[in-house]
């Protein structure tokens, strides 16, 4: 007979969890889905918008790339960079703001994935 502990943790999908959010932890992270929440950019579009080194925008989204939050498009010598699911991040934000907002602060992020909300309400 074996015996399943429903209350042991799952190591893998504790790290999963805790990959994710580190990935979302980092102000300039955060600061580059912001900017991708837009549409595409290549790296140079990055480094202008941000004021940041090439090789630290770069270092930032090849760990937005390992956590599957981005997507690559080749083109040419360029690669242009996608939010891999829009929808499922403006569910997290969304979720975000409102735990910041039960406690206490009320903010808002990425006023770009609720673009789709004035639209959605308007059909």
């Amino acid at each position: 007979m074996t015996v399943h502990d429903d209350n042991a943790l799952d190591d893998f999908a504790t790290a999963a969890y805790a990959h994710l959010f580190q990935a979302l932890a980092d102000p300039t992270r955060l600061a580059i889905v912001q900017h991708l929440a837009s549409g595409e950019h290549r790296v140079r579009d990055l480094v202008d918008h941000m004021g940041l080194a090439q090789s630290t925008v770069s270092k930032h989204l090849r760990f937005l790339l390992e956590c599957e939050l981005i997507n690559p498009r080749p083109d040419g010598r360029a690669t242009w960079y996608a939010l891999a699911e829009p929808a499922l991040l403006k569910i997290l934000i969304a979720a975000a703001e409102k735990m910041l907002e039960v406690t206490g602060k009320s903010v808002q992020l990425c006023v770009h994935l609720r673009l789709g909300d004035a639209e959605t309400s308007a059909e």
